[in-house]
């Protein structure tokens, strides 16, 4: 608790614990269905398309937020669009789209700016990059994608599981489809700021299969990743405090031994049985 309340003290780690807590419940919430659809690494192609997208405004001098973020919503209704027509698999489609965009922006780096400090901090992630703006745009995810569980719960469990039952009582399922993309691609961009790219589908897939290694129920495996994200960021913030180790990697590193613990939790219940 102390080396909490001292964290805190420092107004750059206090925007940072807020926004990534914020952004780590976003992204945890939308992993379940994405896990659960066989999406779950469009988190990582988006973040590639997202560094491309930044390395170019970077270079071109434009404001890298203003410029990602559309740009990483067209590539995910690119990827859905050319997934439903099932020409191409889902796998190959993200690993297309990952493997140009992070080719482009290498590019884009190389011939202009070269790896500058703001590049490394979207590439690898930085403590020290999340402003103001980027809390205030978390929160008013957060409450869009709280808000989108809360109120869609039964839709979003149908579109989740079975989309031909879905279409046949009704629901949008496209509908349902595109807003989940929107919503991870707004969710990469923000993230991206302290994660980077090579580490921020990290919060959107660990929490979602750890909580499946003992609930079983949607709403327990929900509920489960929304805890587990928040609180495997806290303990990566605090150890990357104490340990004056890189923040994104010390939240994966704590997600990685909270899926050990579920998983051997999982094997023991598994024994008694």
């Amino acid at each position: 608790m102390n080396l909490m309340m001292e964290m805190l003290s420092y107004p750059f780690l206090a925007r940072a614990f807020v926004g990534g807590i914020l952004i780590s419940l976003c992204a945890s919430l939308l992993g379940v269905s994405l896990v659960l659809k066989r999406y779950s690494m469009i988190g990582d192609g988006l973040s590639h398309v997202s560094f491309g997208a930044l390395s170019i405004a970077i270079a071109m001098g434009w404001s890298p937020l203003s410029v990602s973020v559309p740009v990483v919503v067209l590539a995910a209704f690119f990827l859905l669009r050319i997934t439903e027509n099932g020409k191409i698999k889902s796998d190959a489609a993200i690993a297309m789209i990952s493997a140009g965009a992070l080719a482009v922006g290498i590019i884009a780096t190389s011939l202009t700016t070269g790896m500058t400090t703001d590049i490394s901090s979207y590439m690898f992630g930085s403590i020290l990059a999340m402003s103001p703006t980027d809390v205030y745009f978390s929160a008013a995810l957060s409450v869009v994608v709280l808000g989108l569980f809360v109120f869609c719960y039964h839709k979003l469990f149908a579109v989740a599981f079975d989309e031909s039952f879905a279409r046949a009582t009704g629901v949008g399922v496209e509908r349902y489809n595109v807003l989940i993309a929107i919503l991870t691609a707004v969710t990469i961009v923000l993230g991206m700021r302290m994660m980077g790219a090579m580490l921020i589908s990290s919060l959107i897939i660990f929490p979602a299969i750890t909580s499946m290694r003992v609930f079983k129920s949607f709403r327990g495996v929900v509920v489960s990743s929304g805890i587990v994200s928040v609180v495997c960021f806290a303990f990566g913030m605090a150890a990357s405090y104490r340990f004056s180790a890189p923040a994104g990697a010390s939240v994966v590193v704590a997600n990685l031994l909270c899926f050990l613990l579920f998983t051997a939790w999982q094997a023991v219940g598994r024994m008694r049985g």
